[in-house]
């Protein structure tokens, strides 16, 4: 289903709804019932408080004046829309507002209802079906006069009245409810376009980038941190193309380097095997083979090198060593390169010597890969600097060749494997393109920094940190 999440956000609105509803209308409805219900005993008590003290009390003072009492008890009984009881001890009504001239319907009240109803102050669901009609809800005070117990004052209403003024309450509850809902639905609503619909429109477009469409935009415009997820996706696309083009280049890159020198082993090879090449020329095609085939060893060393630093990373065996000394035998495997270009090495040093703490090995193979390089690139009759020097607790080492150069819009590309500027491809077929490379993975597995200054047709420094020995 394409709608899960939706169908979850209206399931979890009429859940929410219908909860609501449930709490208000019952739970809410039953408190409500019995704080009115409160307030009305404590209106009713106050009520027979006063008949007792203020309207009852003169009648026993003067008998005469119980239709006085009469009129104004009934009075109170239409106001408040009750009935109201005067009771003896023995139970006898003598004051009912409810009688007509016919008389009252009730004479007297058994005793257990009237000490229970006293006892407790107030007696809910009250119905004598010879009496009322409905259920009444009734309260008890005493009546004393001269200090001792006359009687008592009942007064009941209506259950119904109570349950009258509950609806009124609950029904302007509901109505509250009711906009709540609405509002409630629109705040759904926000949430469901400012959530799902990004979270959807997201989704669609990430399987079109597994599908390899990379160029579907995004179009996310909100600000927040759907915007954000949605920018880290497409910038994950990006990466993902730019790896595709990369792993394109890759293969184009070492199919070409592979397939280049196995060309010339194999054409040569079968020229001599098919006596095309004299048997007196052969020497000369063999130093060919054994060139190409150098080659093809040194670019798969360096390709299972580079493999090895992403899949183990760069394991260092770091050691106190003299970086002047290691410079000295890595510009000897050089001579006679250098010899045959008329190229000299300037070993510029500092001190005679001088102590860093780092991979021997691989500083020697970052040296190593800096020199030929510089001696690929420099013209004959020129020269190569090669200095150090320390400042604070670093050892600052460069290679400085004065050769063609590095072209402006290269630079920022030497560090890929396999990059080559086209005059490296003229001028020097046996480069592989991965040298720069292993030299950036080593210097930066020792958290140092390597750097590249250039100027075409001036010539390129290489520069490179490492940390000082302490002693």
């Amino acid at each position: 289903m394409k709608h899960k999440a939706l169908i979850k956000l209206i399931l979890c609105y009429v859940v929410a709804a219908v909860s609501m509803f449930v709490l208000l209308n019952f739970v809410g409805g039953r408190s409500l019932n019995q704080h009115l219900t409160k307030e009305k005993v404590e209106l009713l008590t106050e009520e027979a408080m006063l008949i007792a003290e203020e309207y009852v009390a003169p009648y026993y003072q003067d008998s005469s004046k119980l239709s006085d009492v009469m009129v104004q008890l009934r009075s109170i009984d239409n106001f408040l829309g009750t009935r109201i009881w005067v009771v003896n001890t023995n139970g006898i009504v003598f004051v009912d507002t409810g009688s007509t001239a016919r008389g009252s319907d009730v004479d007297e009240i058994a005793p257990e209802f009237l000490n229970r109803l006293v006892e407790q102050g107030y007696e809910k669901n009250v119905y004598f079906s010879e009496i009322f009609e409905e259920e009444m809800l009734a309260v008890a005070q005493p009546l004393y006069y001269n200090y001792r117990l006359r009687g008592y004052v009942c007064i009941f209403i209506a259950m119904s009245n109570i349950m009258e003024s509950t609806y009124q309450y609950l029904d302007f509850v509901n109505l509250c409810y009711l906009v709540f809902l609405v509002i409630l639905l629109a705040v759904f609503g926000i949430i469901y376009w400012n959530t799902l619909r990004p979270i959807r429109k997201m989704t669609r477009v990430t399987r079109e980038y597994a599908k390899g469409h990379f160029d579907v935009p995004m179009n996310i415009r909100m600000r927040d941190e759907y915007k954000d997820l949605a920018d880290t996706i497409k910038y994950m696309a990006d990466e993902f193309k730019n790896l595709e083009a990369y792993q394109k280049k890759f293969l184009a890159n070492i199919s070409h380097d592979f397939r280049s020198p196995l060309t010339s082993i194999k054409g040569y090879a079968e020229a001599m095997a098919d006596g095309t090449i004299p048997y007196e020329m052969q020497n000369k095609y063999l130093d060919i083979i054994l060139f190409e085939a150098e080659r093809l060893t040194k670019l798969t060393t360096n390709l299972l090198e580079l493999n090895s630093f992403e899949t183990k990373g760069v394991i260092l065996n770091e050691v106190s060593f003299d970086i002047n000394e290691v410079i000295r035998k890595t510009a000897l495997t050089f001579e006679g390169t250098c010899t045959k270009k008329r190229i000299t090495l300037n070993l510029i040093f500092g001190d005679e010597s001088l102590l860093v703490d780092a991979d021997k090995d691989k500083i020697q193979q970052v040296l190593y890969n800096l020199l030929d390089n510089a001696i690929k690139f420099s013209n004959a009759d020129s020269f190569i600097d090669i200095r150090t020097e320390e400042k604070g607790s670093k050892v600052f080492v460069s290679v400085k060749d004065y050769g063609i150069g590095i072209p402006k819009e290269s630079i920022s590309h030497i560090w890929e494997r396999f990059y080559k500027t086209d005059l490296s491809r003229g001028k020097d077929k046996k480069g592989t393109g991965l040298g720069l490379s292993i030299a950036k993975e080593i210097i930066q597995a020792h958290k140092e920094n390597i750097n590249v200054v250039s100027t075409e047709g001036v010539g390129t420094e290489f520069m490179f940190t490492l940390p000082r020995a302490e002693f």
